[in-house]
């Protein structure tokens, strides 16, 4: 492998790795702070107990993410240092205004709301953890805002220096109000929202199954579906029109979603297919007339523009080059990503539906603990699809992902393999830890509760 590709899977493995938790964090949050209000309004100690209870669960996850989250910003300094340089003076301001301004705030607060449970008012307890759900959407913010300016630059001049050209802020509003942000970020965060509610719903699911305070558990199963829901329907809403921007300012993005070779007008949607890379061509098809045409145009006679016409216009205005994402990646973690979040959708509408009549049926609750992997599954899948189709671009249209690497990074093979390898087995290590206390956590249930708590008060302070 070339130094290059070792570097973007080093960035790509510990990226991937801590997006398992942003969302979950995101979603979590407000749960839990709702929980918290419905045991502060009602003085119904059963609110109380779940509060505690995936509070706990709450801490475990956000430290790990925590953690893994510190490394990115490392590699920014180190295998993209020349990117680093380029791209700074623009990026460097929203990430240091979402650790700042909300990721203090989020961290003061979530001390406040772990060990102030009996030294404050309860009002002021209350409000600890919604500032911490407030301010953990509000660092997601600004963490999209940097993402969209890589998606859609704006804002910015380019500057030419001893080092090579630069690019350099002249308008912050323009970067903050950059329209990719609005619509990737409705989308992040519904999507974020999902992922605690399905997390809530399957942990519940399987506290159900297993006979633990399950009148307590269900509870929460119709309020979280609801949840749930009204976050995927705005999800699928803001990739829809995420969707349709995309299909005008990264036509190949789509194109290699589609894995659509030549341009077509009236352009069906492909359901699923057999991608070809080598050959350029697909394998047994099956496609929904129209389809493309109306999901990136909202018209059935659209024209959408295939990869090798994108291709050739992309040699023409930057030279020669590959300006094609991996096809088959591209097409197959689309598919992932919106099949997962169908699915999801279907079985909290019918969780909805028929709340009465499923609610204490054993394969219910077996079926909500087994829809856990799905939110992550379209998490991950849709920030590869997101990044992966920008290829080969690092910031669209003005700087390459080779030209964005370190050059002491650039002829150090042996440096990146072992590093690669090392991240690999710290973060499986961090995987088993997480994965033993969420499930030390769910094992004792409501048991030995307040113990628990503080255990992983100690962890996060130890983190």
């Amino acid at each position: 492998m070339t130094p290059l590709t070792l570097a973007r899977l080093q960035f790509a493995a510990t990226t991937i790795y801590h997006f398992l938790f942003v969302p979950l964090t995101l979603g979590l949050a407000f749960i839990v702070a709702w929980m918290q209000y419905r045991s502060y309004k009602t003085g119904d100690k059963a609110w109380e107990q779940l509060t505690k209870y995936f509070g706990s669960l709450f801490l475990i996850n956000f430290s790990l993410g925590v953690v893994t989250g510190i490394v990115q910003e490392f590699q920014f300094g180190m295998n993209w240092s020349n990117y680093s340089r380029f791209v700074g003076d623009v990026f460097g301001a929203p990430l240091a205004i979402e650790a700042l301004a909300a990721f203090f705030v989020e961290s003061t607060f979530l001390g406040i709301w772990i060990f102030g449970r009996d030294k404050i008012s309860k009002k002021l307890h209350l409000a600890s953890i919604w500032i911490v759900a407030i301010a953990a959407s509000v660092s997601a913010l600004w963490i999209i805002i940097a993402n969209s300016f890589m998606q859609s630059p704006t804002g910015f001049i380019l500057r030419d220096t001893a080092f090579g050209p630069r690019a350099e802020m002249t308008d912050f509003a323009a970067l903050i109000l950059n329209y990719h942000v609005l619509i990737q970020f409705l989308h992040v965060i519904a999507s974020g929202f999902a992922t605690g509610a399905v997390f809530v719903l399957s942990i519940s699911g399987l506290n159900i199954l297993l006979g633990k305070d399950k009148a307590t558990f269900k509870k929460v199963i119709k309020p979280i579906a609801i949840f749930a829901l009204v976050a995927l329907i705005v999800s699928v809403g803001a990739g829809d029109r995420q969707g349709k921007y995309i299909a005008e300012n990264q036509p190949m993005k789509i194109a290699t979603s589609e894995a659509l070779w030549d341009t077509t007008d009236k352009a069906p949607f492909s359901v699923f297919s057999i991608i070809d890379e080598n050959r350029k061509t697909n394998g047994i098809s099956l496609k929904i007339p129209y389809g493309l045409s109306i999901l990136a145009f909202n018209d059935p006679n659209a024209t959408v523009k295939g990869i090798n016409d994108l291709q050739a216009e992309y040699e023409a205005m930057y030279g020669p080059g590959n300006y094609t994402p991996p096809v088959a990646l591209m097409y197959y973690s689309f598919r992932i990503m919106v099949y997962a979040g169908s699915l999801m959708l279907v079985v909290m509408l019918f969780s909805i539906i028929f709340h009465k009549k499923w609610i204490d049926k054993k394969w219910y609750a077996g079926l909500l603990v087994v829809m856990l992997p799905l939110p992550y599954l379209c998490n991950t899948f849709g920030w590869i699809f997101t990044e992966v189709g920008r290829q080969p671009w690092l910031v669209q249209g003005i700087l390459k992902t080779e030209d964005g690497i370190s050059t002491a990074t650039s002829t150090n093979t042996t440096a990146l393999l072992i590093t690669l390898v090392g991240f690999i087995i710290l973060y499986g290590i961090l995987a088993l830890i997480d994965i033993g206390l969420m499930a030390k956590h769910v094992k004792k249930g409501f048991d030995g509760l307040e113990a628990t708590i503080k255990e992983e008060s100690e962890v996060l302070i130890t983190w």
